[in-house]
């Protein structure tokens, strides 16, 4: 229930002065009450907040951090669950430079959903598409913290996205079988197991440093995806539970690895593909110092520019995420089922594995004879 009442008092100089206050009981019982200028001002916060109580989604704007305390208030929940520093770092970021610098200001009490889409705007005019999504979904777990905290009702950006459009998605490029070739071909010894292992199973660079020989039994010819190395060579679980996996790993490929095991730098944690030492490979080293000049040498390039003596300078054609997808085209060319797709590739949900590959599941003779067979059965 609320009640408006008016309060008078003197100034020190004086002057009378007069104001509405509104007094209610928040949806906890705790009394509040907030003052107006005018009578029918603090009436219709009266109405408003009446409904919102009895709604169970009211927040009082006393009790309610700023969306930059709130901010805090995840990056702190981030840490306390143990997430991995680079997960944490990117949420640090992404609130200092895209969310707090335009709404940090606000009470998260006080924020309405066109406030919200205004801000996703903003971000839209400032920032890449890409970029604009991660902040709204970024505004949206801060609130959704506060929301945990019993700070705040509800949380109005839950429902706000930034959507991408099918060219504004990027294209996946996959390297052709010659390109594969050339680069298996140029790769030396303590190169090619681990190039071999990515085109042949579709792991992600940081599972591939972090596989250890003990997830891999070459008898059965299966490895057990059960941890990573992080961008800062921790090692860890996967992200997801999905990223736990069993993948077959093929006859060669188990040739390739029991050689490789023979001369494979011993460290404490039993790495399959280690440093020199044994120990998890940097990823920024890994691309710089051997992926990319391996892409080049196997003139799998593309020429980028001249240094000023005239000399051409190549660039890499492909990162080394091109070969998990090259991976998932290898095994949707030899049918493979899309449930068994997602596993394999760590999928969490299935609308990924399609969103990403669905345009390679085209089956044109599979789909000539479904054309015949159903004119041949209509029309006999």
């Amino acid at each position: 229930m609320t009640k408006v009442r008016k309060r008078t008092w003197t100034t020190p100089a004086g002057e009378a002065r007069a104001a509405w206050v509104l007094d209610y009981r928040d949806q906890r019982g705790v009394r509040r009450s907030k003052q107006f200028t005018r009578k029918r001002d603090a009436e219709a916060a009266g109405t408003q907040i009446a409904y919102a109580v009895s709604q169970g989604i009211h927040t009082a704007a006393s009790g309610a951090p700023t969306v930059a305390e709130a901010a805090r208030l995840w990056i702190a929940r981030a840490e306390a669950d143990n997430l991995e520093r680079g997960t944490i770092q990117a949420y640090r970021q992404l609130a200092e430079l895209h969310i707090v610098p335009l709404i940090g200001s606000r009470k998260v009490s006080s924020l309405s959903r066109p406030q919200v889409e205004a801000f996703r705007d903003d971000l839209l005019a400032t920032r890449s598409r890409a970029m604009a999504g991660k902040a709204v979904r970024g505004l949206s777990s801060i609130l959704k913290e506060a929301q945990r905290r019993g700070l705040l009702a509800q949380n109005v950006a839950g429902d706000v996205r930034v959507t991408m459009a099918s060219r504004d998605r990027a294209t996946i490029v996959i390297p052709s079988n010659t390109e594969i070739k050339a680069i298996l071909d140029e790769a030396g010894d303590n190169l090619r197991p681990m190039i071999m292992m990515a085109v042949l199973t579709g792991l992600r660079c940081s599972e591939l440093r972090g596989l250890c020989w003990s997830a891999i039994d070459l008898k059965a010819g299966i490895l057990t995806v059960s941890q990573r190395a992080d961008k800062f060579n921790q090692i860890g679980a996967p992200k997801s539970r999905a990223g736990r996996r069993d993948i077959p790993i093929a006859p060669v490929l188990v040739k390739e690895l029991k050689a490789w095991k023979l001369r494979c730098p011993i460290g404490e944690l039993g790495l399959v593909f280690p440093n020199s030492q044994g120990g998890v490979q940097d990823y920024g080293h890994l691309l710089r110092r051997k992926f990319q000049p391996l892409l080049i040498s196997a003139r799998v390039c593309d020429q980028v520019g001249e240094t000023a003596k005239g000399e051409p300078i190549m660039k890499a054609r492909y990162g080394f995420h091109a070969f998990r997808h090259a991976a998932a085209s290898a095994w949707i060319k030899s049918r493979i089922d899309l449930k068994r797709l997602q596993v394999w590739m760590g999928h969490e949900d299935i609308q990924l594995t399609l969103d990403t590959y669905g345009h390679l599941l085209v089956d044109a003779e599979g789909d000539a004879r479904l054309i015949a067979a159903a004119s041949s059965h209509l029309l006999g």
